[in-house]
């Protein structure tokens, strides 16, 4: 089982026996369907017929329009849409050819369904300044290696904003990647399911499809920024020219074959949410603010404790770092992530995903915390966080920051 699924499930058993356990380990956006959302998927309820592999004209109208805006001119026959990015992204692993180069640490489901699809995984570690991108030097030297060995790198996947660091490449990194995979013939799939979650509008975000259209393909959802996990509604944007036609359709091919199509309720879901009316661009927007505020106030916490941490710029994540109170740890049997994660749900009532299972170092000592859980265990209460203007005042919220603050002074005290 997918591990972040794994703890999930375990820490639903432990809160059932009567644990007090603040769950910082499952990457869902935890809060309710905006209202228009709902209407939207309540009149698509009677489309209960077969629709086309690739998405009605008017769902994928709406998808390149929303790519369009922002500055990735598209035309609706280079946009799929699925039962959300995750078999997008199974899809292109079983068409596209050769090995897949992945950041380390990166999001669980890459390496698994790359293995799932007969190509290899290979991890490349991140630079200091941000995740979601193979350090480019790191990256030059991988490559040859591999080709050497005779192995067949062709994909590398970038995640924009970065599952589990929640931080942002700058555009002078992706610039630098897009440059190597011009010169070693890469693919690039950019996953930017978090780009409507960066948390400062006047953050830089540039696409690798910006700078080089034709290698590059785009997968994202509304899982994330619309809190829509479980509606399953995913996009992908392929090159315009002929190979993209082509690895297109070879994604329609898969499609047929494992999904049919996305369902005609999600469909009228995605033609109203990819359109983004006045009123969801709001609720966007608002959503955003609170997951940056959340977000910088868990981060506070963990670098006052002592952790080095990047700083959230994106999603709903924290990656901290205990290297520097490894002897502190040492002592109390904290040696790696996997003991660093159990302590910390043992003894704190801290439920993190440890690091290696992010393909990062098992050695470290770091960890994955999702924010987001932190917004309530109801819709009133996460209504309450949302509309907030001070949601870390809010009793339910400012409780389970202390909590944390707790837990992670029980780990490091």
């Amino acid at each position: 089982m997918s591990p972040n699924l794994a703890l999930n499930q375990e820490v639903a058993e432990r809160r059932a026996a009567g644990e007090d356990i603040v769950h910082l380990g499952f990457g869902e956006s935890r809060l309710p369907a905006f209202g228009p959302l709902v209407e939207s998927l309540v009149a698509g309820a009677k489309r209960n017929a077969y629709g086309p592999v690739q998405g009605d004209a008017a769902v994928r109208e709406a998808v390149a329009g929303y790519f369009t805006r922002r500055r990735m001119p598209t035309g609706p026959d280079q946009v799929v849409v699925g039962p959300g990015s995750k078999p997008l992204l199974m899809a292109l692993n079983l068409v596209l050819p050769g090995d897949v180069v992945i950041p380390r640490p990166a999001w669980n489901t890459y390496a698994p369904q790359a293995a799932l699809a007969g190509r290899r995984a290979v991890g490349v570690p991140i630079p200091a300044g941000a995740g979601g991108v193979p350090d480019p030097d790191e990256l030059c030297r991988v490559i040859g290696a591999e080709r050497r060995a005779g192995r067949d790198p062709r994909t590398v996947v970038l995640t924009l904003p970065d599952n589990p660091t929640g931080s942002l490449a700058p555009p002078a990194l992706v610039r630098e990647i897009c440059e190597i995979a011009e010169r070693e013939d890469l693919t690039v799939v950019s996953d930017e399911i978090y780009r409507d979650v960066v948390h400062d509008p006047a953050t830089p975000f540039l696409s690798p499809c910006e700078v080089i259209p034709h290698r590059t393909v785009v997968t994202s959802g509304l899982s994330k920024s619309l809190a829509l996990g479980g509606w399953r509604i995913g996009v992908a944007r392929f090159p315009g020219d002929g190979p993209g036609r082509m690895l297109r359709d070879q994604v329609l091919s898969v499609a047929s074959e494992m999904w049919s199509t996305l369902a005609g309720p999600m469909q009228e879901v995605a033609a109203y949410a990819f359109a983004e009316p006045p009123e969801l661009r709001g609720h966007l927007a608002a959503s955003a603010r609170l997951h940056g505020s959340v977000a910088r106030a868990v981060h506070a916490v963990l670098i006052g404790a002592g952790a080095v941490c990047r700083p959230p710029a994106g999603g709903f994540y924290v990656y901290p770092d205990f290297e520097p109170l490894r002897p502190v740890l040492a002592a109390k049997g904290v040696v790696d992530s996997p003991t660093l994660a159990r302590r910390l749900l043992d003894h704190g009532g801290l439920a993190v995903l440890a690091g290696h299972l992010l393909g990062d170092d098992a050695g470290a000592l770091r960890f994955k915390a999702a924010t987001s859980m932190l917004y309530g265990d109801t819709p009133v209460l996460q209504w309450q966080a949302l509309h907030s203007d001070t949601p870390l005042a809010l009793p339910h919220v400012a409780a389970g920051i202390r909590r944390i603050e707790e837990g992670i002074g029980r780990l490091v005290s």
